[in-house]
């Protein structure tokens, strides 16, 4: 592709891209809209769609995250209305449809125009997150990389979509257990109304593991790849 080419087609689709990120901070930021994305509201949405609940979810925590949302609103929600076992799943597939969605549009909509302005210096950069696209992308989700961010930006590189896709599962299974566990045993301690179960080995548990997730990125920035350096 020529220049000239690359610019035009860069320089639109980058227009878009932008005024797309715009309109999803305004739109929560300055309308009714953000009213309705909180935890009563979305748990009220899934259960009025009964059989079908698990597969609106799904597509709520995909679309939440294409529009910016927390991640962590998702899998609390997840793990309140589904339990451990179902409530990861769900996390697990909603999480990783929204990723993928995200990488799509930050590679059709930015990549021609990020390509256009790599000046040999950052195309080293580029060359050698490509390189190591699966390392590079697993490393940074194992350190709690912000999750949307790294969605859009990896579309912005060369990484294939084989190499985010596999490394951002890899990546948030440890990270997305915990916290549904976690969550999952606070909304059952918090149905029962027994408060003595926060001292049961259940309760012990979760909160250790949700305590230990955050040693994860100090052990794994011992064993980084080179493209992530």
């Amino acid at each position: 592709m020529k220049p000239d080419e690359i610019s035009q087609k860069g320089i639109g689709k980058a227009v878009v891209f932008a005024l797309f990120l715009v309109a999803m901070i305004g739109l929560f930021r300055f309308t009714p809209v953000r009213e309705y994305i909180s935890p009563d509201y979305l748990q009220s949405l899934v259960n009025a769609f009964g059989p079908w609940g698990p597969l609106v979810f799904v597509l709520l925590y995909a679309g939440g995250i294409c529009l910016f949302l927390p991640a962590t609103l998702f899998t609390g929600i997840g793990a309140l209305l589904f339990g451990t076992f179902y409530g990861f799943l769900y996390n697990e597939v909603g999480a990783m449809l929204g990723a993928s969605l995200a990488f799509f549009i930050g590679r059709y909509l930015g990549r021609d125009f990020a390509a256009g302005l790599i000046g040999e210096r950052l195309k080293k950069y580029d060359d050698r997150i490509a390189a190591n696209g699966f390392a590079t992308v697993l490393y940074l989700r194992l350190v709690f990389f912000p999750f949307t961010p790294l969605n859009f930006g990896m579309g912005l590189t060369r990484v294939t979509f084989k190499e985010y896709f596999f490394g951002t599962l890899f990546g948030i299974l440890a990270g997305g257990f915990v916290l549904t566990f976690f969550f999952a045993t606070v909304a059952e301690v918090w149905r029962s109304g027994d408060w003595w179960q926060l001292v049961s080995w259940k309760a012990a548990f979760s909160l250790a593991l949700f305590a230990s997730s955050f040693s994860i990125p100090r052990l794994i920035r011992k064993i980084k790849p080179d493209a992530a350096g």
